[in-house]
Parts: structure tokens; C-alpha cells; sequence
């Protein structure tokens, strides 16, 4: 009786379908992006759930947020009436703060009905230091260790002198700034910050008076975390404007963006992430198979770290209850398709491989094209988790059992 006890137990989990509530925009400017990014969870739900260790069937539901903080809250408090225990998003930190506050209060007042929030591409460092949280778990990198992977690349080009810095006037977009301007300190003092802009988030549908600045200022090279419309419309004005200049960017494979960037800029913009679009292998087929199937480019690469992360937690939690699987995520180590990456226990950050890719024409040795524009970004670069690796202050707050 013992053995048949002991070995149901490991199979649990097995055949439960574990639920994820996506709260992102659906409509408003950013909708583009979470529609792209809805169908990539959605596909790979499926995917994982035909195969994958703990044996549970994965499914997705979407919330539409507005991008709204406030819209996030209701969505939340939605998904757990629904029985829901796992979360993700990720455009907007705004959004995020708000939904790591509601997780952390809602855990500490209802035991027993955890939530914990996966986060996809939320990139406020601030989210693993001083608000760091038990609950929070980042598969993205985040915005200090892409300045570090641009910073150590950029401190190579001796004919980058000036450098714009033209972001989002929130939390992401400020530390944008921050960390452009901390880094290239420390790495190449030598470097002039000519101008600094914050502009309103999802809301500017001309950046002609921002690309006019830009001119005035005699930069060189801009700096942008921009994403989405804000990157979109930005290299649109850029390109009908004649702007002459270098572009480093967290986000220009983001829907809508190459198509707004066409065949310009050729060798003129680059791009910080943790995966790219000619990784080839599993990666290259699953692309592949999402173009063929949405005619789209799959390029949340995070949505695979998370069911890869969440299926080999809860196959050694033996469990899907969120408190057992969130011990088991701690300190997890699993390969990915950027190499062995481990999510950190101090911080619950994930330490991962970064890649610096060029917009360029698309050839044999890196075909695929975004957005069918005859383009590509292909890597130039790569840094190891130990270079894009950055320190943290959290004191995390673990619960006591």
C-alpha cells in the first residue's frame, strides 16, 4: 500500500491542466503586440502540452488589460474568482508594480490560494532589487543587463561620440536612461550625452519633433528602449526624415517595427536580447511552423522559458500548487534554446546568454526576415550569462512554513 501511495504521488500532477491568466493589451496602440504575443502563449501552450515532464496540460487565457494598471487589478481579481494560479505579463512595468503589490497582498491575506506571477518581458530592474518578491519570477533579462550587453559592445566603436537618449516616461524608459548614462561612464567617459527626452508612453502618433531634436543635437547615436508603437513611429519619422544616425534599441524585431524600418538604416541598428531571430535548430522550426500557421514572427522567446521552467517545477514539486512550485523554481537550472540558463534564487532573475543582432539584408547564412521586409537582424555578438550577469540588492521575503 505504502508503494502504491508513494507512486501515485509522483504522478500528482499528472493529466491536470494547469491554467495561466495572460493579462496584457489587446486593444488600444500596443494591441499589436499582445495579440503577437497571446498567439505565441497560446501556440506554445499546446505544444507543451502534448509533451513535457510533469504530464500537465497547459491552457491560456487572455485578459485585455488597456495596458492600464488599474484594468490589470480587475483582470487579476478576475482570474483568481476563476480559480486561476499562475499570471503573466509583461508590456508595461507600470503594470507589473501594480500586479506584484496585488500578488503579494492577496498571498499574504488568502493562504492556501497562492498566486504567482511569471513575467515575460517587464523589465524594471527595480522588480528584482528593492521590490524584489517571492511570487515574481522574470524569464526576460532586464533593462540594466541589456545596457550591459549594449554598453560592452558600444565601448568598441570609437565613432560612437554622441549619443541622444529617447525613451518612455515611465519606469522602464527612465532606467533606460539611467543605465545608458551610468555604463558609458564607466566604459567609455569619453562619450558626450547630447540630448535626453522622455515622451508620454502609447500616445505619440508623430515623432517628426523628436527626430528634429535629434538632428539639432549633432548625435550620432541614439538610445532607445522603446517597443511597440513608440519604436514603430519613431523609425518611420527617422526614415522620412533622413536621420543620419546610429540606433541602439532593446526592441526593433517587435511587431510592426520592421516594417516601419523597411530596407533603411542597413547595418545602422542594433539590438539587445536574450534571442534573435536566425538561432536556427528547435527554435528555427517552431518559427517557422508560427509563420506558417499566423503568417507572424514568433519573438517572445520568454513564453518557452516559462513553460520550460513551469514544467520541470512541477515535476519535481511532484505538485501544480503554486507555493511548492515556486520553492521548486527557485535556484532551477534547465537548458533553453540560449544555452543553460538558471533562475537565480537571490532574485528570482533569470541568468541567461544576451545577443547583440545588426539590421541588415536578409542571406543564406541568416534568411529569416521579419515582416517579409528582405531583412534581417543577425547576430554579431554574444554575451555569456556571467558578462550580462548584474548585482542585486533584494532582501527576499520568503514565507515561513
Amino acid at each position: 500500500m505504502a508503494a502504491a501511495l508513494c507512486c501515485g504521488a509522483v504522478f500528482a500532477q499528472k493529466g491536470e491542466t494547469v491554467k495561466i491568466a495572460w493579462i496584457d493589451p489587446l486593444t488600444g496602440l500596443m494591441a499589436p503586440v499582445g495579440q503577437n504575443q497571446l498567439k505565441s502563449f497560446q501556440f506554445f501552450a499546446e505544444k507543451f502540452s502534448q509533451n513535457n515532464p510533469a504530464g500537465v496540460k497547459f491552457e491560456v487565457i487572455g485578459i485585455d488589460n488597456k495596458l492600464s494598471p488599474t484594468e490589470s487589478l480587475n483582470a487579476l481579481k478576475q482570474a483568481i474568482d476563476q480559480g486561476v494560479r499562475y499570471i503573466t505579463q509583461g508590456n508595461g512595468s507600470s503594470v507589473a508594480g501594480a500586479l506584484i503589490d496585488a500578488i503579494n497582498k492577496h498571498n499574504e491575506r488568502n493562504p492556501g490560494k497562492e498566486v504567482v506571477f511569471l513575467n515575460h518581458s517587464a523589465v524594471d530592474p527595480d522588480f528584482t532589487n528593492s521590490k524584489c518578491s517571492y511570487w515574481h519570477f522574470r524569464f526576460d533579462a532586464d533593462t540594466s543587463m541589456k545596457m550591459e550587453a549594449l554598453t560592452t559592445f558600444m565601448k568598441d566603436m570609437p565613432d560612437v561620440k554622441k549619443v541622444y537618449l529617447l525613451n518612455q516616461n515611465y519606469s522602464h524608459g527612465h532606467q533606460v536612461a539611467r543605465y545608458a548614462k551610468e555604463m558609458l561612464q564607466r566604459k567609455r567617459p569619453d562619450v558626450q550625452v547630447v540630448g535626453e527626452d522622455l515622451h508620454p508612453l502609447a500616445q505619440v502618433r508623430d515623432f517628426t519633433p523628436y527626430v528634429a531634436k535629434i538632428k539639432a543635437s549633432g548625435a550620432d547615436t541614439v538610445i532607445t528602449g522603446n517597443w511597440g508603437s513608440d519604436l514603430s513611429l519613431l523609425m518611420k519619422a527617422a526614415n522620412e526624415g533622413g536621420l543620419n544616425v546610429r540606433f541602439f534599441t532593446y526592441y526593433t524585431g517587435v511587431t510592426g517595427t520592421p516594417t516601419a524600418i523597411g530596407q533603411a538604416f542597413d547595418g545602422r541598428i542594433f539590438q539587445a536580447s536574450y534571442n534573435h531571430y536566425n538561432m536556427g535548430g528547435q527554435m528555427g522550426k517552431w518559427q517557422a511552423e508560427f509563420k506558417q500557421r499566423f503568417n507572424d514572427d514568433f519573438y517572445t522567446g520568454s513564453v518557452i522559458h516559462i513553460f520550460t521552467a513551469l514544467s520541470e517545477a512541477m515535476a519535481k514539486a511532484k505538485s501544480t500548487d503554486p507555493v511548492k512550485v515556486a520553492a521548486a523554481l527557485e535556484g532551477l537550472k534547465f537548458k533553453s534554446f540560449n544555452g543553460d540558463v538558471e533562475m537565480r534564487k537571490t532574485d528570482h532573475q533569470l541568468q541567461q546568454t544576451l545577443f547583440i543582432t545588426r539590421w541588415q539584408k536578409a542571406d543564406s547564412k541568416f534568411p529569416y526576415s521579419p515582416e517579409n521586409t528582405g531583412m534581417t537582424l543577425a547576430p554579431v555578438k554574444e554575451l555569456p550569462p556571467y558578462v550580462s550577469s548584474t548585482p542585486t540588492s533584494c532582501q527576499m521575503k520568503r514565507p515561513t512554513s
